[in-house]
């Protein structure tokens, strides 16, 4: 083989494939604990296999879901706490798809930075596993992009994509009727929707990320603010596989008023009686800098229920102590209404 004038290499371009090589290594053993019946083939291939019948299905329906973080990683990367970052991306995905009544079975990363630092992308990985493990879909690949003049020094975005299977006509949503019950989840903060008006808001209050929460004195600003999307797989597939669950919402960007009408027929819609649960306090100190308007933070954030389960009235109290069993806090928030769209009774400011 002939030898270059200049003998100029990939890495002098500002691509390191030893690099990425050696992060491959390091989160093996992290894709390994995500190791789940059904895989095959995982991480260092071409593509990755996995075997639906071992999985335990007969006659499967496959369900995708893709997703990323938003901007709630600028904060990850302005304070360098990216441990958990990853959890927030397995999240956004795989409680997408469990709406529909899927099982998520594997899951997929993409993460691109201008030049890989190779401790603070173990540690974001490491939480994309951590995410899985907790959800208990596997880690079955991904890809690595080092894009030199592409990204800030420092900077990295992530996106994920799930598939999960259930069998042929288990599908949610089904049956919604006037009368069914709506059951709230309880979030733990603002989730992963919202941040860039987080962020707009945190400038306004003219804190910063290492500042003491306002509303939690034992942390900073920014690790509150970082706290991890709750993951709802497990105990919401317990719930469907209790019976009289008819449909799903995961409440992400549109909040309360956009999400549930995605599950509803279009002749039926909802009631929500704001006063039955609390406001977390993240929210409140949001909408008193911002001076928001309850209907604003209604259509921008979560406001502390993270999942909506619409569910058959006979069957509330028992799947609520399902739910209750599964650790979760279980809200009853109103009912399935005749007259199309979301109603909202009481107040939560």
């Amino acid at each position: 083989m002939s030898q270059g004038k200049n003998g100029l290499t990939y890495a002098d371009a500002g691509v390191d494939i030893d690099a990425g090589n050696a992060l491959v290594d390091r989160i093996k053993p992290a894709a390994k604990r995500t190791a789940r019946s059904g895989v095959m083939a995982g991480l260092g291939g071409f593509g990755a296999l996995f075997d639906l019948k071992d999985a335990g299905y007969k006659d499967p329906i496959l369900v995708a879901a893709t997703d990323g973080v938003g901007t709630k990683l600028r904060i990850a990367i302005d304070t360098g706490n990216v441990d958990t970052i990853g959890i927030d991306l397995v999240a956004m995905c795989v409680n997408d798809l469990v709406c529909q009544g899927a099982e998520p079975l594997l899951f997929l990363d993409y993460f691109a930075t201008g030049k890989l630092e190779l401790d603070s992308a173990t540690r974001i990985i490491n939480g994309i596993a951590a995410g899985c493990e907790q959800s208990g879909c596997a880690l079955i690949g991904g890809e690595t992009a080092e894009m030199p003049g592409m990204y800030s020094e420092g900077d990295f975005d992530l996106a994920g994509f799930a598939v999960g299977a259930m069998e042929r006509g288990a599908d949610l949503p089904v049956d919604v009727k006037a009368g069914d019950v709506l059951l709230g989840l309880g979030s733990n903060g603002v989730h992963s929707n919202g941040y860039s008006l987080v962020r707009k808001l945190v400038e306004v209050s003219g804190l910063g990320w290492d500042a003491t929460c306002p509303w939690d004195d034992s942390q900073t600003l920014g690790a509150a603010l970082l706290a991890p999307t709750r993951l709802y797989v497990k105990q919401v597939l317990e719930a469907i596989r209790a019976g009289g669950v008819h449909a799903l919402a995961h409440i992400t960007g549109g909040g309360l008023t956009e999400n549930l009408p995605r599950v509803l027929p279009e002749d039926l819609g909802a009631t929500i009686d704001l006063s039955s649960w609390d406001l977390p306090p993240v929210f409140k100190w949001l909408a008193a800098t911002g001076g928001m308007e309850e209907a604003e933070i209604l259509k921008t954030f979560n406001c502390g229920i993270g999942m909506i389960l619409v569910v058959a009235e006979e069957e509330a109290e028992a799947l609520t102590k399902v739910l209750e069993a599964a650790g979760e806090t279980v809200t009853k928030l109103g009912a399935i209404t005749e007259a199309p769209g979301v109603a909202y009774e009481g107040s939560l400011l």
